[in-house]
Protein backbone atom coordinates (compact mmCIF):
# COMPACT_ATOMS: atom_id res chain seq x y z
CA UNK A 1 0.00 0.00 0.00
CA UNK A 2 1.22 3.51 -0.75
CA UNK A 3 2.44 5.28 2.36
CA UNK A 4 -0.09 7.73 3.77
CA UNK A 5 -3.03 6.28 1.80
CA UNK A 6 -6.08 4.62 3.34
CA UNK A 7 -7.09 1.46 1.50
CA UNK A 8 -10.47 -0.21 1.34
CA UNK A 9 -11.96 -3.07 -0.66
CA UNK A 10 -15.06 -3.24 -2.83
CA UNK A 11 -15.95 -6.51 -4.60
CA UNK A 12 -12.42 -7.81 -4.19
CA UNK A 13 -10.60 -4.77 -5.58
CA UNK A 14 -8.40 -2.53 -3.45
CA UNK A 15 -8.86 1.23 -3.72
CA UNK A 16 -6.96 4.15 -2.22
CA UNK A 17 -8.25 7.47 -1.03
CA UNK A 18 -6.70 10.20 -3.17
CA UNK A 19 -5.07 13.33 -1.84
CA UNK A 20 -5.82 16.55 -3.70
CA UNK A 21 -3.56 19.54 -3.11
CA UNK A 22 -5.06 22.93 -4.01
CA UNK A 23 -2.33 25.52 -4.55
CA UNK A 24 -3.23 29.22 -4.29
CA UNK A 25 -1.03 30.95 -6.86
CA UNK A 26 -1.48 34.57 -5.73
CA UNK A 27 0.32 36.18 -2.80
CA UNK A 28 -0.83 39.76 -3.38
CA UNK A 29 -2.43 41.62 -0.44
CA UNK A 30 -6.15 41.95 -1.12
CA UNK A 31 -6.15 38.93 -3.44
CA UNK A 32 -9.37 37.14 -4.31
CA UNK A 33 -7.55 33.83 -4.77
CA UNK A 34 -8.17 32.78 -1.18
CA UNK A 35 -12.01 32.85 -1.28
CA UNK A 36 -11.98 31.28 -4.74
CA UNK A 37 -9.75 28.50 -3.41
CA UNK A 38 -12.01 28.02 -0.39
CA UNK A 39 -14.98 27.62 -2.75
CA UNK A 40 -13.31 24.94 -4.88
CA UNK A 41 -12.05 23.27 -1.68
CA UNK A 42 -15.66 22.95 -0.51
CA UNK A 43 -16.76 21.54 -3.87
CA UNK A 44 -13.91 19.03 -3.93
CA UNK A 45 -14.71 17.97 -0.37
CA UNK A 46 -18.39 17.57 -1.22
CA UNK A 47 -17.47 15.46 -4.23
CA UNK A 48 -16.35 12.81 -1.78
CA UNK A 49 -13.41 11.23 -3.62
CA UNK A 50 -10.69 13.34 -2.05
CA UNK A 51 -8.65 14.04 1.02
CA UNK A 52 -8.33 17.77 0.23
CA UNK A 53 -5.65 20.18 1.42
CA UNK A 54 -4.96 23.83 0.58
CA UNK A 55 -1.39 25.00 0.07
CA UNK A 56 -1.34 28.78 0.41
CA UNK A 57 1.88 30.23 -1.01
CA UNK A 58 1.52 33.19 1.37
CA UNK A 59 1.82 30.88 4.35
CA UNK A 60 4.44 28.61 2.76
CA UNK A 61 6.52 31.72 1.98
CA UNK A 62 9.17 30.11 -0.21
CA UNK A 63 12.11 32.41 -0.97
CA UNK A 64 13.24 32.70 -4.56
CA UNK A 65 14.90 29.42 -5.51
CA UNK A 66 17.90 28.96 -3.21
CA UNK A 67 18.83 25.29 -3.58
CA UNK A 68 22.35 24.62 -4.95
CA UNK A 69 21.48 21.31 -6.66
CA UNK A 70 19.03 20.61 -9.47
CA UNK A 71 15.65 19.52 -8.02
CA UNK A 72 15.76 16.22 -9.91
CA UNK A 73 18.61 15.11 -7.60
CA UNK A 74 16.40 15.50 -4.52
CA UNK A 75 19.38 16.79 -2.51
CA UNK A 76 17.60 19.52 -0.61
CA UNK A 77 19.52 21.64 1.89
CA UNK A 78 16.80 23.90 3.31
CA UNK A 79 13.95 23.02 5.62
CA UNK A 80 11.46 25.05 3.59
CA UNK A 81 12.29 22.96 0.51
CA UNK A 82 12.00 19.68 2.40
CA UNK A 83 8.62 20.70 3.80
CA UNK A 84 7.33 21.75 0.37
CA UNK A 85 8.66 18.53 -1.15
CA UNK A 86 6.82 16.43 1.40
CA UNK A 87 3.49 18.18 0.82
CA UNK A 88 3.65 17.80 -2.95
CA UNK A 89 5.02 14.24 -2.83
CA UNK A 90 2.01 13.05 -0.82
CA UNK A 91 -0.48 14.53 -3.29
CA UNK A 92 -2.08 12.34 -5.97
CA UNK A 93 -3.51 15.29 -7.89
CA UNK A 94 -3.04 19.05 -8.04
CA UNK A 95 -5.37 21.97 -8.57
CA UNK A 96 -3.94 25.44 -9.18
CA UNK A 97 -6.02 28.53 -8.41
CA UNK A 98 -4.38 31.25 -10.45
CA UNK A 99 -4.87 34.88 -11.45
CA UNK A 100 -3.64 36.30 -14.72
CA UNK A 101 -0.84 38.86 -14.59
CA UNK A 102 0.17 40.45 -17.90
CA UNK A 103 -1.06 37.47 -19.94
CA UNK A 104 0.79 35.06 -17.63
CA UNK A 105 0.72 33.53 -14.17
CA UNK A 106 2.35 34.74 -10.99
CA UNK A 107 6.06 34.60 -10.14
CA UNK A 108 5.43 32.92 -6.74
CA UNK A 109 3.63 30.04 -8.47
CA UNK A 110 6.43 29.59 -11.01
CA UNK A 111 8.94 29.64 -8.16
CA UNK A 112 6.98 26.98 -6.25
CA UNK A 113 6.93 24.77 -9.33
CA UNK A 114 10.64 25.22 -9.98
CA UNK A 115 11.64 24.10 -6.49
CA UNK A 116 10.71 20.47 -7.21
CA UNK A 117 10.86 17.99 -10.05
CA UNK A 118 10.22 14.33 -9.23
CA UNK A 119 7.41 15.15 -6.81
CA UNK A 120 5.22 16.55 -9.61
CA UNK A 121 5.54 13.63 -12.01
CA UNK A 122 2.60 11.55 -13.30
CA UNK A 123 0.00 13.60 -11.48
CA UNK A 124 -3.05 15.19 -13.08
CA UNK A 125 -3.47 18.92 -12.61
CA UNK A 126 -6.59 21.04 -12.94
CA UNK A 127 -6.96 24.81 -13.08
CA UNK A 128 -9.31 27.41 -11.64
CA UNK A 129 -8.40 30.77 -13.12
CA UNK A 130 -9.82 34.23 -12.69
CA UNK A 131 -9.24 37.75 -13.97
CA UNK A 132 -10.80 40.26 -16.32
CA UNK A 133 -12.32 39.61 -19.70
CA UNK A 134 -10.26 36.46 -20.36
CA UNK A 135 -10.96 34.81 -17.02
CA UNK A 136 -7.30 33.88 -16.67
CA UNK A 137 -7.15 31.51 -19.65
CA UNK A 138 -3.84 32.93 -20.87
CA UNK A 139 -2.25 32.22 -17.51
CA UNK A 140 -3.45 28.63 -17.75
CA UNK A 141 -2.06 28.25 -21.27
CA UNK A 142 1.35 29.31 -20.01
CA UNK A 143 1.06 27.03 -17.00
CA UNK A 144 0.37 24.05 -19.24
CA UNK A 145 3.76 24.50 -20.92
CA UNK A 146 5.45 24.33 -17.53
CA UNK A 147 3.53 21.43 -15.98
CA UNK A 148 3.98 19.17 -19.00
CA UNK A 149 7.74 19.68 -18.69
CA UNK A 150 7.39 18.39 -15.14
CA UNK A 151 5.58 15.29 -16.50
CA UNK A 152 2.23 16.35 -15.13
CA UNK A 153 -1.00 15.83 -17.07
CA UNK A 154 -3.07 19.02 -17.44
CA UNK A 155 -6.80 18.57 -17.79
CA UNK A 156 -8.89 19.96 -20.61
CA UNK A 157 -11.75 20.64 -18.19
CA UNK A 158 -11.20 23.78 -16.15
CA UNK A 159 -12.95 26.71 -14.50
CA UNK A 160 -12.53 30.26 -15.81
CA UNK A 161 -14.03 33.19 -13.91
CA UNK A 162 -14.06 36.39 -16.02
CA UNK A 163 -14.67 39.76 -14.35
CA UNK A 164 -14.26 37.99 -11.04
CA UNK A 165 -15.06 41.04 -8.88
CA UNK A 166 -18.74 40.88 -9.88
CA UNK A 167 -19.13 37.64 -7.91
CA UNK A 168 -18.30 39.24 -4.57
CA UNK A 169 -20.90 40.89 -2.37
CA UNK A 170 -20.37 43.84 -0.02
CA UNK A 171 -19.02 41.53 2.69
CA UNK A 172 -16.46 40.13 0.21
CA UNK A 173 -18.16 36.73 0.13
CA UNK A 174 -17.71 34.85 -3.14
CA UNK A 175 -20.83 33.75 -5.06
CA UNK A 176 -19.84 31.94 -8.28
CA UNK A 177 -22.12 31.69 -11.29
CA UNK A 178 -24.06 28.57 -12.24
CA UNK A 179 -21.66 28.13 -15.15
CA UNK A 180 -18.70 28.09 -12.76
CA UNK A 181 -20.44 25.58 -10.50
CA UNK A 182 -21.11 23.26 -13.44
CA UNK A 183 -17.57 23.66 -14.74
CA UNK A 184 -16.21 22.80 -11.30
CA UNK A 185 -18.30 19.65 -11.14
CA UNK A 186 -17.19 18.51 -14.61
CA UNK A 187 -13.55 19.25 -13.80
CA UNK A 188 -13.59 17.33 -10.52
CA UNK A 189 -15.19 14.30 -12.16
CA UNK A 190 -12.48 14.24 -14.79
CA UNK A 191 -9.73 14.89 -12.25
CA UNK A 192 -10.83 11.83 -10.28
CA UNK A 193 -10.70 9.70 -13.43
CA UNK A 194 -7.19 10.83 -14.32
CA UNK A 195 -6.00 10.41 -10.74
CA UNK A 196 -7.07 6.79 -10.82
CA UNK A 197 -5.69 6.16 -14.31
CA UNK A 198 -2.24 7.56 -13.48
CA UNK A 199 -1.90 5.83 -10.12
CA UNK A 200 0.16 2.89 -11.51
CA UNK A 201 2.68 5.32 -13.01
CA UNK A 202 3.02 7.20 -9.73
CA UNK A 203 3.46 3.96 -7.82
CA UNK A 204 6.05 2.72 -10.27
CA UNK A 205 8.08 5.91 -10.26
CA UNK A 206 7.95 6.53 -6.53
CA UNK A 207 6.83 10.09 -7.24
CA UNK A 208 4.21 9.94 -4.49
CA UNK A 209 6.60 8.46 -1.96
CA UNK A 210 9.58 10.80 -2.27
Amino acid sequence: MLEGRISYRITGREYFTSKLLIVIGSTRPGRVGLPVAQWIYERATEYGSWDVEIADLVEINLPFMDEPSHPRLHQYTHDHTKAWSERVAHADALLFVTPEYNFGFSAPLKNALDYLFNEWQYKPVAFVSYGGVSGGVRAVQMLKQVVTTLKMVPLYESVQIPFVQQYFDDSRAFHPSEAAEQAAHDMLVELARWTSALQPLRAGSGASES
